[in-house]
């Protein structure tokens, strides 16, 4: 099949299956393991994780990459969270050549916008946010990372951990993710902050910084920041309350503050970021159920994070609202929101259930793990968030391509599918009204 006859949604995902491949033919190179020697199935999985900002690992970072693998980490895992259309468009205008049409419908579907208006501008204001953010954010690491490693290790440290971190890959090159660092609040504010940012979303930003007024902000963003307090008040309340006297987490440290600010990081990191500072595997199992779910929801479209999104969680619980009020119309912010979009919040709620259910079932019926484990496993990796309850590095290689699969279509999947419903192809015939009984 010629290439001009493949869909957008096609080429995008053949553009990210592309950067995996590279990406796992650079890890197998010998300069980017210790002992030059790393399995086909070890690069695959970690190139994909990297490029889908999911974090999760089946090698130590610390220990079994070389500055030069953990470089191409980084390359990665910046490429997999800005976009990759998004960073061929900020090449090319870098360059000085004129972005046709084509990159800019790319470029528009990837970033799930409906219309073509200040694209350019908004790549530009991206390129400018990820790199005040993470300079930024690798300076202050920098005050924690260089007293305790020196300059060199300090500045590495600082510089892998504010990109991962923004990014929402979750990848650290310590080999028990920050768990060392939990009674730091520069580490733990610092990076939490970046994930949040990279989280929100790029057209959140390009609304904030266009419109100062907060009364003039677009329906969107309403709902992202509204949205977004709403699931940071219920992750870390529901984290603390659930965890304050488990000794396996919250109840080993000392201190009211130090519980306070564990269970800040540990109840928003869910949103898709995969850093750690307690032990996942510690948590009680209703606390996993609650992490679970907010990491199906994720972080916000045209950003780092992925997931279901905010905004999408949001209009599912609009329609819900509206069924029971009786009313054809969602209404949020003095703004009408049609029936459409809440078919579309459905149609992407069911293809993800569906992916996560059969992820599931192919893990229990071939994997020798706790149910719950998988479960985490599974949804995790669907979220592209990272965390673990450390079932990743058991996985045979059946596994592992269960895993892989589902992170690409968790980073892909959702994407694609609401490029596809976004299209507005009207019916050819319509056909009479009839009456099915639900409930």
């Amino acid at each position: 099949m010629r290439a001009k006859t493949l869909s957008i949604p096609a080429i995008l995902a053949l553009t990210y299956l592309t950067w995996i491949v590279v990406g796992a033919g650079l890890l197998l190179l010998p300069w980017s393991t210790p002992d030059a020697g790393m399995g086909l199935s070890d690069a695959l999985f970690t190139s994909t994780s990297a490029v889908t900002v999911t974090g999760l690992v089946v090698l130590d970072t610390s220990a079994e990459l070389t500055r030069f693998g953990q470089g191409v980490l980084m390359l990665l895992i910046q490429l997999g969270g800005m976009g990759l259309m998004t960073f061929a468009v900020l090449v090319l205008s870098s360059l000085g050549r004129a972005v046709g049409l084509t990159h800019r419908r790319f470029l528009r579907e990837e970033m799930g916008l409906e219309s073509f208006g200040g694209l350019i501008d908004l790549v530009w204001l991206i390129f400018r946010i990820v790199l005040v953010v993470e300079l930024v954010g690798m300076a202050v690491l920098a005050f924690a990372f260089v007293p305790e490693y020196g300059w060199a290790d300090g500045l590495w440290h600082a510089a892998f951990h504010s990109i991962s971190a923004f990014n929402n890959a979750g990848f650290s090159t310590f080999p028990d993710s920050l768990m060392s660092w939990v009674g730091s609040p520069l580490v733990i504010f610092t990076i939490s902050l970046q994930f949040m940012v990279g989280g929100l979303g790029f057209a959140v930003w390009a609304d904030l910084f266009s419109k100062p007024h907060l009364g003039k902000l677009s329906l969107h963003t309403k709902i992202m920041i509204w949205g977004t307090l709403g699931l940071v008040a219920v992750g870390v309340g529901g984290y603390a309350a659930l965890e304050w006297t488990n000794p396996a987490t919250l109840g080993g440290l000392d201190g009211v503050g130090a519980k306070l600010q564990a269970a800040w990081f540990e109840g928003v990191t869910p949103r898709t970021a995969g850093f750690n500072s307690l032990d996942t595997a510690g948590m009680r199992d209703a606390t996993t159920l609650s992490t679970m779910a907010l990491m199906v929801i994720g972080g916000g479209p045209t950003s780092t994070a992925g997931g279901i999104k905010v905004s999408t969680a949001v209009v599912l619980l609009l329609a819900t609202l509206a069924f029971f009020r009786h009313s054809g119309r969602m209404n949020a912010f003095g703004y009408s929101i049609g029936p459409a979009a809440g078919m579309k919040v459905m149609a992407l709620l069911c293809i993800s259930v569906f992916v996560i259910l059969t992820g599931m079932f192919i893990l229990v019926a071939t994997q020798s793990a706790d149910f719950l484990d998988v479960m985490f496993e599974v949804t995790s990796a669907f979220g592209t968030v990272g965390l673990s309850r450390g079932l990743t590095g058991e996985l045979d290689d059946v596994g592992r391509a269960v895993i892989v699969v589902i992170m690409f279509l968790g980073r892909v999947g959702p994407l694609t599918l609401g490029i596809f419903m976004a299209s507005k192809i009207p019916p050819r015939v319509q056909l009479p009204e009839g009456e099915v009984f639900l409930g």
